[in-house]
């Protein structure tokens, strides 16, 4: 038989948690405002999206086998985890430079984090799916990375999208940034035509944290560089107070969310970054956006009359093998059409996919001139957002770092140039960013 405590005899004190307090979310001026409901799908792009992604996959795997039939399927669910978590490059680094929201910019730390882990493993162990050799992503420290990801920075704030947005928005059926696309090939396409005029600027050879640290060390570093970051934007949106995150439109339940969004930024973050490894598993290489923006523009000039298989850029051993084959069995291409596919069928799913008229001409323009600075830029620096920044920190390269760096200043850049494309920036009075 057990007693009761006798009335008014003092609690019995809780034991404290082992586990260290979560840091309480960084301030802003109004409390973030609630999303609103998502309407029903929009059936008819669903099955349109789902038709084409099955067929395309069945075709792909019969007739270049498993591994591409993998990285298509890869790419759809890069694209559901892009739209369903909005995961912005373009606007968390404008959030942060026009307000001083951090919110974006830590997302991308997670991201980052996440894959660097996994990459660390996948690497350090030489695992790798189909006989491939798992690799990091590493480039020359140089004239062309700084002007590059700056020019890349530039484009991405007045064209509306970084690489893997315009592939995500695109398929959710964003007409505006149709036209981000084709600058974005346009401007690929010419960087590998006029190869020469920027392959031999000055640069120093490429910095891999693992080669003096080993990838316990590279992946050490790497994670207290990016607690660095995080740290840093804390201060700075404390700091500043600035308006909130919008969110985007969600479903009402857990289940709802999962299939039909919104799913907050961090599982993201964390969805990205196992399929990211995931890709490096099966192809032997990182997740990358634009080398397929110059495959797919050279092959149409080739179509058109052109000779590119004459460019400099495609006589390059690492570049010849994709130009002389075919766009379906090309890595980065069958990613690409995936997210295009996957954010269709997430975008339909959420009921939000719609084709956007009546563009305003200034918009129009600045979404081409955006795209071409992009393709320009990531073929000069070796790399976009994705080729370059996620999968060079995540590789512990010291390129993706300084690529980081150049492209925070673009944007400063970017934003400036915005309202000459009609285009608004946050401010500090807003009710959201």
């Amino acid at each position: 038989m057990t007693t009761a405590p006798p009335s008014g005899a003092p609690p019995r004190a809780s034991r404290p948690s082992r586990l260290p307090a979560l840091p309480p979310p960084p301030p802003t001026r109004v409390p973030v405002p609630e999303a609103a409901a998502l309407p029903s799908a929009r059936r008819a792009p669903l099955a349109v999206a789902g038709v084409l992604g099955a067929a395309l996959t069945v075709f792909v795997w019969a007739a270049h086998g498993a591994r591409p039939g993998i990285l298509l399927l890869l790419g759809v669910g890069l694209g559901l985890a892009l739209f369903h978590s909005r995961f912005g490059f373009t606007s968390a680094w404008r959030q942060l430079v026009a307000v001083g929201n951090g919110t974006g910019l830590r997302a991308h730390a997670l991201l980052l984090g996440t894959t660097a882990t996994l990459f660390a493993l996948v690497i350090g162990t030489g695992t790798g799916l189909f006989g491939t050799a798992p690799a990091p992503s590493t480039g020359p420290l140089g004239i062309g990375l700084l002007a590059g990801a700056f020019l890349f920075a530039v484009g991405m704030q007045i064209g509306g999208a970084c690489a893997s947005g315009t592939l995500f928005a695109v398929g959710s059926g964003q007409s505006a940034i149709v036209l981000t696309l084709g600058g974005f090939i346009a401007g690929s396409t010419l960087a590998a035509w006029q190869y020469g005029v920027w392959s031999d600027l000055p640069a120093l050879g490429p910095v891999l944290f693992s080669d003096g640290l080993g990838w316990p060390g590279s992946l050490a570093l790497t994670l207290a560089l990016l607690a660095v970051v995080v740290l840093v934007s804390r201060r700075v949106q404390a700091r500043r107070n600035p308006p909130p995150v919008a969110p985007p439109p969600s479903a009402r339940g857990a289940l709802a969310r999962v299939v039909r969004g919104s799913w907050p930024m961090a599982a993201g973050a964390l969805v990205l970054g196992v399929l990211g490894a995931a890709v490096l598993l099966v192809s032997g290489g990182a997740w990358g956006v634009t080398g397929a923006f110059a495959l797919w523009g050279s092959k149409l000039a080739g179509v058109l009359g052109a000779s590119p298989e004459t460019w400099a850029y495609w006589q390059q051993p690492d570049n010849a093998p994709q130009l002389a084959g075919p766009v379906l069995a090309d890595k980065t291409s069958l990613t690409d059409i995936g997210i295009m596919i996957g954010a269709a069928l997430a975008a339909s799913a959420g009921g939000v996919w719609t084709l956007h008229r009546g563009i305003p001409w200034r918009r129009a323009v600045g979404a081409v001139a955006g795209g071409l600075l992009m393709g320009i830029g990531a073929r000069i620096a070796g790399g976009c957002n994705i080729g370059a920044y996620l999968a060079g920190i995540a590789s512990g390269s010291l390129h993706g770092w300084v690529w980081g760096a150049a492209a925070l200043l673009g944007t400063v850049a970017g934003l400036k140039l915005r309202p000459l494309f009609g285009l608004g920036n946050p401010a500090p009075r807003d009710g959201a960013c």
